[in-house]
């Protein structure tokens, strides 16, 4: 078929933008391109691929039920809108419409779009109802599977949100699935999981419904991803994404951006140390590190000893100096595979101690299990040095390594004197913003304050510089006063 170029002076509707199709089952067929569907134009056909269809979903209004889904169309010249079908055009259309395939549609209305819930990037959207045209089109290779504008999660960083954006990456981690309930009395399933791109930054991403009960196996093997319309929040003091609804989920796609993701990844990219935007130290310390005490580690010493009910979260900036890998002569175990059932109620995982067999007493049953960090670190500043039990993401941070990477070393690759390597050459190496927390406890009827970092991040060296040299002014300033 021939498609002449869609640019033009002037904004009615005319011959320049009907494409005639002169080849195929569709011979004949006047095609408007999707970028020209507006409210003032009464008759058209257009030919596009389905590339995401919703959930059916019921509804009540007005004393009435009814139900709906949606689907998005893509057409050859790269134009997208959102189609909605209700009550009959469910029963008519809800089968034959299937992800991936080209249809040739007309007799729909068109209204205004609701951007909230519309990832299309169209002013409009279209309604369908029992009188529409619908007919299976023939194949058109030059139709993209999905259309995507990809934005690399260095940039996520630092937009504002909540934001909407695609993006690529390299699938790192992959949570359980897990069913629970939501407050208005939804049955859900959600599965998170963790993408990293060639900016050696990662983030967080929530599936839900039939894109989280995907097969493990399925995120297993570090796959590329690509992901459309996923909403970026803030949560937990970091930010964390949630694909759409309306969102898409692709493996093994062709775009450059993919294909540059995975060369990273193979050319040394899962070795390398990756900033993470999700926050997920545990014991909730992280949710507070927004409001956390600045602190030196000397002004830490002190303060925590002085905690003698609840909890308090202070924050320190400092290095790590050594990782307890003996104790008294013997190794000291620096992980321990922990129960990754979901809890009851609370859908997180129990990552209590599991035993050899894979039994965890907790849950009463033997399920899923995964390694855990638990080490003993020392960090030091300008001022002091302090042991502090550090937990499993924030000694990811700490160390610069994933526990699966640490075990490989360990076990496989070149045993304990390997893997006490790896973790020296990170002492000293890059300064750590770290949030601690001092929690008075008792233990076998023993009282006493036990502090532990809950969470880490890198800090990059020209924030810290601009930092050391803010303080440096400041205190030249201080003495000039005094002279």
């Amino acid at each position: 078929s021939h498609r002449p170029s869609l640019r033009g002076k002037g904004s009615s509707l005319c011959c320049r933008h009907i494409i005639m199709v002169m080849m195929g089952s569709d011979a004949g067929l006047c095609l408007l391109p999707i970028s020209e569907i507006s409210s003032y134009i009464q008759k058209w056909t257009i030919k596009a691929r389905v590339t995401s269809k919703g959930p059916m979903r019921t509804f009540v209004k007005g004393g009435g039920s009814g139900k709906v889904f949606h689907v998005h169309l893509l057409d050859v010249h790269g134009g997208e809108i959102r189609a909605n079908f209700f009550n009959e055009a469910v029963d008519k259309f809800g089968e034959m419409l299937q992800v991936g395939k080209c249809y040739c549609l007309s007799r729909g209305n068109v209204r205004v779009a609701n951007q909230q819930f519309n990832p299309c990037g169209h002013r409009y959207e279209i309604t369908f109802d029992k009188v529409a045209q619908i007919e299976e089109a023939t194949e058109d290779a030059e139709i993209q599977a999905v259309k995507l504008s990809i934005t690399d999660l260095r940039t996520v960083q630092s937009k504002t949100l909540p934001c909407k954006v695609d993006l690529c990456g390299i699938v790192t981690a992959a949570g359980s699935t897990i069913a629970f309930t939501s407050k208005d009395g939804k049955e859900l399933v959600k599965r998170d999981i963790s993408i990293a791109d060639d900016t050696c930054t990662s983030m967080s991403v929530t599936l839900w419904g039939d894109r989280a009960k995907q097969e493990d196996k399925t995120f297993e093997g570090n796959p590329v991803v690509c992901m459309k319309a996923v909403i970026v929040k803030e949560w937990n003091g970091g930010r964390a994404g949630s694909l759409s609804e309306g969102g898409v989920l692709v493996f093994e796609s062709t775009i450059p951006e993919a294909k540059r993701v995975q060369q990273w990844w193979v050319d040394g990219g899962n070795a390398q140390t990756l900033t993470a935007l999700t926050v997920t130290g545990g014991g909730g310390g992280s949710m507070r590190a927004a409001n956390a005490k600045a602190l030196d580690l000397a002004e830490l010493r002190s303060v925590s000893e002085q905690v003698i009910q609840n909890s308090e979260t202070y924050s320190t900036v400092c290095r790590l100096a050594l990782v307890q890998v003996q104790k008294r002569g013997e190794a000291q175990p620096l992980m321990y595979t922990a129960c990754q059932e979901p809890k009851e109620g609370r859908g997180l995982p129990c990552n209590r101690r599991v035993d050899s067999s894979g039994f965890c007493p907790s849950c009463n049953r033997a399920g899923k299990s995964a390694p855990r960090f638990q080490l003993r670190c020392r960090f030091a500043d300008a001022k002091d040095n302090l042991w502090l039990t550090t937990f499993h993401e924030a000694a990811e941070q700490v160390v610069g390594m994933k526990v699966e990477q640490a075990r490989s070393i360990e076990d496989v690759e070149g045993g304990r004197e390997a893997l006490e390597g790896a973790m020296v050459a990170k002492f000293f190496n890059q300064p750590l913003q770290l949030t601690v927390r001092a929690k008075y406890e008792t233990y076998n009827g023993e009282s006493r304050t036990n502090v532990s970092c809950i969470d880490a991040r890198p800090v990059p060296h020209r924030q810290h510089g601009r930092v050391m040299l803010k303080e440096v002014l400041e205190r030249v300033g201080s003495f000039q006063l005094q002279l």
